[in-house]
């Protein structure tokens, strides 16, 4: 490590001088996770489907969980109809056509699962033959605003644009309710789910999209608040944030693979203060997101550690703070882009509180080569003297059913940066 012992002897202390307590640093309690989630769905043999969805829904349509269903190609909710998902419902997707659920601005998706019956949209590749991007994903697009220059945007992707027209000033709108719902190898173009222009009366939670090819999940606008999301070996960002988004986020999983990534890299977390193909009126407001309770980890060890960049990446003047969290298996905690020019810049874009990291790098990385007190933004958070493996942190990373993320040793065992 280039810098880390140096750093230790001047930057830190541990935790038996500073005389902080175990109440002071509350770890994440990871039993938000347990009876609804899947962590090896390829073994999971789902069965046939029975009935295809049509490609239009225009009026309010009920889906039964005693029927499975197949949908074909993108099947778009429209017309103010309202798509309501029975719990237990199993949806698969046809791998062959490029297939998504778009619901469109005025339409709403209520996919109410409960923990003993979660939703699930998956591929429809049999067994141990399901792979990342096998399908496209779901697209939820409301009337919320958007920080773009007009307001509005159109939804990324192949879709119709009479029906992919997002944003407004609904900033009350209940565009949708998702509980307990599993998204399993979507991302052919898309991501995982998509959220565009959210209304702050939605509900997003207990929400698992795994082993997408795409991001797991993608906020465009809105100010809506969404809990208990776990992204589970993406191929892109586990957690994107653009347009003007600004919302709060309580208890997230992301798990990263060292070798699964994008051509241009991935995050676990990813933050853009506005769209920069895009643009935005100077006079509207920057993505900013307050996270709660969270969990970032790649499954990083020695042989492989190398391959890793930082865990969260901060662009385009976005804002971020973190607290009550583990991030742990990245080169870094933060990168932040070129847009922040100044220590003052940095320090409002980025904070991290009462919380824990091990990364074999300095910690913080800047596109203009801000170096001093960059270490301040870690300031009071414990941290690893050496790079650890996964299992020496986490209760039982490496389960290929039950993982358990828990961190395994008491927090007052790490150091603290003073």
């Amino acid at each position: 490590m280039k810098t880390r012992e140096l750093l230790s002897l001047f930057l830190f202390i541990t935790i038996s001088v500073s005389g902080l307590s175990q109440n002071d640093f509350n770890p994440t309690n990871m039993k938000w996770m347990k009876d609804w989630t899947n962590f090896s769905p390829n073994n999971t043999n789902y069965p046939s489907y029975e009935e295809q969805l049509p490609n239009i829904i225009n009026k309010d349509t009920y889906l039964k969980s005693d029927i499975i269903y197949f949908m074909s190609g993108d099947v778009y909710v429209i017309n103010n109809a309202t798509l309501t998902i029975e719990e237990g419902t199993l949806i698969k997707a046809d791998t062959e056509k490029s297939t998504n659920l778009i619901v469109s601005k005025g339409a709403k998706l209520i996919a109410n699962g409960t923990k003993a019956s979660p939703i699930v949209f998956t591929s429809n590749k049999s067994r141990n033959s399901r792979k990342s991007g096998d399908w496209g994903g779901i697209t939820i697009i409301g009337s919320g605003k958007a920080n773009t220059i007009e307001g509005e945007g159109v939804v990324k992707g192949k879709f119709n644009p009479l029906y992919t027209i997002f944003g407004g000033n609904k900033m009350d709108e209940e565009t949708t309710i998702l509980k307990y719902v599993r998204i399993e190898y979507a991302g052919k173009s898309t991501n995982g789910l998509s959220l565009y222009a959210l209304g702050n009366k939605s509900v997003v939670e207990n929400i698992m999209v795994s082993y997408s090819a795409d991001d797991s999940y993608e906020w465009h606008g809105g100010a809506s608040t969404s809990r208990n999301l776990i992204s589970y070996k993406s191929n892109d960002d586990d957690f994107d944030f653009t347009q003007g988004y600004r919302g709060e986020l309580i208890n997230i999983l992301a798990i990263k693979h060292p070798y699964i990534t994008s051509n241009n890299g991935s995050y676990a977390i990813e933050v853009d203060g506005y769209n920069k193909n895009l643009g935005f009126d100077n006079s509207k407001i920057l993505s900013s997101i307050d996270i709660t309770g969270a969990t970032l980890i790649s499954l990083a060890d020695e042989s492989n550690y190398n391959h890793t960049r930082a865990a969260i990446s901060i662009n385009n003047l976005g804002e971020l703070y973190l607290n009550n969290s583990n991030i742990s298996g990245f080169s870094d905690v933060v990168k932040l882009d070129k847009t922040f020019s100044t220590l003052r810049m940095i320090e409002t874009a980025f904070k991290l509180d009462n919380s824990f990291f091990n990364v074999h790098k300095e910690g913080v990385v800047t596109q203009n080569n801000i170096q001093d007190d960059t270490f301040n933004l870690l300031k009071y958070n414990r941290f690893t003297k050496k790079f650890q493996q996964p299992q020496e942190i986490f209760s039982d990373p490496l389960d290929k059913v039950n993982p358990d993320f828990s961190l395994k040793n008491s927090l007052n065992n790490y150091m603290v940066v003073q």
